[in-house]
């Protein structure tokens, strides 16, 4: 793994320091805010002896921060739960990451989590399309955004700046029916890609543009609230980064991180990421108010260990079609 240096120490220097002794666990995660702490007085409700620490960021800033404990020879974190697999999987390949075989593990799909129990995904958030509820086209699949009535209309978060969308064009990239086509004929449809998925939503909620790849749970939210939105889960299918939970091989709360990592793989904690609003990872969970059933949702596979290796490759013919913005 590739270590960032004096970036990442000065990153690291930007973050309070946590007291090696103030608390039974510490948690890197990327979660927003309000969810991680949910999260955590969750699971510290059902282990009222475990006291928890956590630090949020999204995800490049929290590896980075972490890879710059890690030369420095004094990671803090016990546990992670961030964006996504590929991340994840590049530690594990760097050996920063403790095998661990939850029994929880026997409720989830073996596609969710690493054979040899690295990581475990944790919910699905998955990429599909918003559209202003103004918009005289309706949206169902993503060969839609590239009609004459898309053009100059769409709008997208760069995987420069996303790692759902960096995800989101890696597994899109592996349809044989899209392919880096699709992403070319976006381009030449006046597509534009910038930012992340929040800039998505309020571009289309405004009426700015008429249509967005976006994360699902933002739209269906706002659209909850009021806003004039709508989300469509396409009918070729949908990528998903799976918010995975991991246990660092340094961790120096080896047992408080077994249990939290049980706890969210658990029925209790799966149904605190549905009230939330996030769909569960585990079978036979319910679903979130306003998605539709999961056995409706086609999630697209993604090799891991492939977009580790195709990365920088990815982000080269992505930004040979929109710049590198």
């Amino acid at each position: 793994m590739k270590m960032i240096a004096t970036a990442a120490a000065l990153l690291a220097a930007s973050f309070a320091a946590l007291p090696a002794s103030a608390a039974d666990l510490v948690l890197y995660t990327s979660q927003p805010n309000e969810d991680a702490q949910a999260t955590v007085d969750g699971f510290m409700a059902a282990n009222p002896s475990i006291k928890v620490d956590w630090v949020r960021d999204g995800t490049p800033k929290i590896i980075a921060k972490l890879q710059a404990e890690m030369e420095a020879g004094s990671p803090a974190a016990d546990v992670l739960m961030i964006a996504d697999t590929v991340t994840l999987e590049r530690l594990k390949e760097a050996g920063k990451l403790m095998a661990y075989k939850s029994p929880e593990a026997s409720h989830y799909d073996p596609a969710l989590y690493d054979a040899d129990g690295y990581y475990y995904s944790t919910k699905l958030i998955t990429t599909g399309i918003v559209y202003n509820t103004a918009a005289t086209m309706k949206p169902a699949s993503w060969q839609d955004l590239a009609k004459p009535e898309a053009k100059g209309l769409v709008v997208m978060p760069s995987p420069l700046a996303s790692g759902a969308a960096l995800i989101h064009a890696q597994t899109l990239a592996g349809v044989p029916s899209l392919g880096w086509d699709f992403y070319k004929s976006l381009a030449a449809n006046g597509a534009i890609a910038a930012g992340g998925n929040g800039q998505v939503l309020k571009s289309v909620a405004s009426g700015e543009k008429a249509y967005g790849m976006i994360v699902d749970y933002m739209p269906i939210r706002e659209k909850a609230k009021g806003a004039p939105l709508a989300f469509v889960f396409p009918t070729e299918g949908v990528s998903a980064v799976t918010e995975p939970v991991a246990i660092l091989s340094s961790a120096k709360h080896a047992d408080a991180a077994k249990a939290f990592v049980d706890y969210v793989l658990s029925e209790k904690g799966q149904a605190g990421f549905v009230k939330l609003g996030y769909i569960p990872a585990r079978n036979g969970a319910a679903m979130p108010e306003g998605f539709p059933a999961r056995e409706t949702i086609k999630v697209l596979p993604l090799n891991a260990p492939a977009a580790v290796k195709n990365t920088d490759q990815d982000l080269k013919t992505f930004s040979s079609f929109f710049g590198a913005k």
